[in-house]
């Protein structure tokens, strides 16, 4: 299982959107990949 996701964010105000969204916006959106904390 990998222990990283991808979420979209608008550039402009960093308000979380879509994925979707922001690879169909790539000029104002932005497609980040964030670590997920592990399991104790």
């Amino acid at each position: 299982m990998s222990n990283t996701r991808k979420i979209g964010r608008d550039a402009g105000n960093g308000q979380f959107t879509t994925v979707k969204e922001a690879k169909a916006k790539p000029k104002t959106h932005v497609v980040e990949t964030i670590k997920t904390p592990k399991k104790r």
